[in-house]
């Protein structure tokens, strides 16, 4: 087994899907849900998003070429989709479509952000699936294969478990607390939204 490759793709992934990072924007995204309903979310989104990484990494970009997109599309379109993201966490849209519900169990099941945001783009982005691309590319053949996938999944895991501290950060922060975090995570948010689509324009070769 080639460890330094092992190294290579751990550090890879994490700085790509930034397990430390994500808490605090999980923590944002389910704001004021039940323990048991945010830890329904985070199971989704981590195993929504190793599947899309697996069938990525397995089948690489013939996958998008497959219905003929191309990476730097799929940047595009994912830089657009969490720019709105960032709207709704900057205006507290996501907190008024909760005003008036008694009962955490009763909130609108369609208002999950488990598979978007969380799973995609912000787990299984972009980033995260050029990554895994390149490095089954750099060891190709079955045993490459097996060794991202394993450190992926590892990862993904790592991703859960911060996930599940969530509600120990949220009871530290307070309510302001997590309304000033949801506020600077949107300007964040909506940062990297607008690199992902300046990632895609430079695909295409439209910008500098």
């Amino acid at each position: 087994m080639d460890t330094a490759f092992l190294i290579t793709a751990f550090v890879t992934l994490f700085v790509v899907i930034d397990p430390i990072g994500m808490t605090p924007l999980f923590v944002a995204l389910t704001q004021g849900m039940s323990t048991a309903r945010r830890r329904a979310i985070a199971l989704r989104a981590c195993v929504t998003s190793a599947l899309i990484l697996i069938v990525f990494a397995a089948f690489g970009e013939a996958v998008l070429g497959f219905v003929g997109i191309s990476m730097p599309a799929f940047r595009i379109a994912g830089g657009v989709l969490l720019f709105l993201t960032a709207l709704d966490m900057l205006f507290e849209r996501r907190a008024k479509r909760r005003q008036g519900q008694a009962d955490d169990a009763e909130e609108d099941e369609g208002d999950d952000p488990s598979i978007f945001p969380l799973a995609i783009p912000l787990i299984a982005g972009p980033g995260a699936i050029a990554s895994v691309i390149l490095l089954v590319g750099q060891r190709p053949g079955p045993e490459g294969l097996a060794m991202v996938i394993g450190v992926m999944l590892s990862l993904i895991l790592l991703v859960f478990l911060m996930f599940l501290t969530g509600s120990i950060l949220e009871r530290a922060l307070g309510k302001v607390g997590i309304n000033v975090v949801t506020r600077l995570l949107g300007m964040l948010l909506a940062a990297l939204a607008v690199q992902f689509v300046l990632d895609g324009l430079r695909g295409f070769g439209l910008a500098g």
